[in-house]
């Protein structure tokens, strides 16, 4: 009997945007992508949870431009922490809200206070909105313990966190996609070790497109800086990782490849 060929985690070639919220205004990105290979790693039709929002833009992208239609956005920050670090958010999350009341099966909820490595927990778990099995996609962007901190082991230690608490709501052949800045001090998370030690595997990595994403712009931990102008780090190269549960069949060939080499799970 032949070996099974390796399954990768599905993901969507990019779509025109579904253009359903063309009258709420979105900041022209600048920088999309030059390849014509676009890559988002979910599905409109999935459930996904979205970790550690900065002023929800990402989330209003999925939802006004990838039509996803069943979305949990939550932050760490309290409501009026949020206000007072991203003016821009109100806008965003109005947006979001409303939709949510329309009568078209559109399901998203945005949650405050959630901690990434809490998850499913009462309380700062998310409580009764995080159920365990329930998503096909949780997607924390950029995860960093806030502030100006270098600690690696502070930034390690969330890591991990998010990753033990994630994997028990993952719905089966649900994935844990990941998005870290590249170089230093972000290579020293060894993000790939981790998620293994974790009981996960990387499926797939790809170059972070921003582009993909119209009206999304990354947000500092530590809010928007006054003037409007100084900080670059969003400007910087980033990569997407998107995660599975490691098979716990010792005679699977996928576990028996666990080793093999990075570069066969990379899309550049």
């Amino acid at each position: 009997m032949g070996k099974r060929k390796r399954q990768r985690p599905k993901l969507s070639a990019y779509i025109e945007p579904c253009r359903r919220n063309e009258a709420a205004a979105s900041p022209k990105v600048k920088d999309r992508p030059a390849s014509s290979q676009r890559i988002v790693p979910f599905e409109p039709g999935h459930r996904i949870l979205l970790v550690g929002e900065g002023d929800f833009s990402f989330a209003h992208s999925l939802w006004s431009h990838h039509c996803c239609t069943s979305l949990l956005a939550t932050c760490y920050d309290s409501a009026t922490a949020l206000a007072e670090k991203y003016a821009q958010a109100s806008q965003y999350i109005s947006d979001l809200e409303e939709a949510s009341h329309k009568d078209d099966g559109t399901d998203i909820r945005i949650l405050y206070g959630v901690d990434a490595t809490q998850l499913g927990r009462a309380g700062a778990g998310g409580g009764k909105h995080v159920k365990k099995g329930n998503f096909d996609r949780v997607i924390f962007n950029f995860p960093h313990v806030g502030g100006l901190t270098k600690d690696v082991n502070r930034q390690l230690e969330l890591l991990v966190g998010f990753f033990r608490s994630s994997m028990p709501i993952l719905a089966p052949g649900g994935n844990i996609v990941v998005t870290i800045f590249e170089g230093e001090p972000y290579e020293l998370w060894n993000i790939r070790d981790l998620a293994r030690h974790a009981g996960l595997k990387v499926g797939r990595s790809f170059r972070f497109q921003p582009g993909v994403y119209p009206g999304y712009s990354h947000a500092r931990t530590l809010g928007n800086i006054k003037g409007g102008g100084g900080w670059k780090g969003g400007e910087r190269d980033a990569r997407t990782y998107v995660f599975e549960l490691q098979d716990m069949d010792p005679a699977s060939p996928i576990r028996k490849r666990r080793r093999e080499s990075s570069s066969s799970e990379n899309t550049d």
